[in-house]
């Protein structure tokens, strides 16, 4: 049961949660749990959907990256909605059966340009940094831009994981 209600249908809505709510609906094909919670204050909900729109579908990293970032960022932060949510994503990118299952396991991986990836991914959830070695190890493949784009990936992931575990909206 989650902690606030959850703004799921267009029903009784200020003017300002209405545009946001058919906002998030237009480009998202439904009202997803995280924006039913943050849809409580519509300007942030509306922020948030932005940078989510930039981070998914404008972006520079590959589907494959996005979403390897994404499920690990999720299975880090134990928010089941956020991994389930993504783990069809991550199948569909072309994220090996054999990489889900070590990041679902937490143990080491087996794809060496996966591994690198979700180690640095597992650092920053884990610690707030990363090693100078898992830095440049992702730095030197995916460049300055790219690893600003998997940071911020992560940041936004843990936000929504955050939105649903304090608000027990799962």
């Amino acid at each position: 049961m989650s902690r606030v209600r959850l703004i799921e249908d267009p029903d009784g809505l200020s003017p300002e949660q209405g545009e946001v709510f058919d906002s998030i609906i237009a480009s998202r094909g439904k009202m997803l749990r995280p924006f039913a919670v943050l849809l409580h204050r519509p300007d942030l909900a509306s922020a948030v959907a932005d940078l989510g729109t930039v981070i998914r579908y404008q972006g520079s990293l590959s589907d494959h990256l996005r979403e390897l970032a994404i499920f690990t960022t999720a299975i880090e932060r134990d928010c089941e909605y956020e991994w389930s949510a993504h783990l069809p994503l991550a199948r569909h990118a072309g994220v090996s059966e054999e990489t889900l299952d070590a990041v679902q396991r937490r143990v080491s991986l087996e794809d060496l340009s996966d591994a690198a990836v979700v180690e640095f991914v597992r650092e920053l959830c884990r610690t707030g940094r990363v090693s100078d070695a898992t830095f440049d190890g992702v730095g030197k493949t995916y460049g300055e831009e790219g690893t600003v784009e998997l940071v911020a990936t992560v940041g936004y992931y843990t936000m929504m994981a955050f939105v649903m575990s304090a608000f027990e909206a799962c």
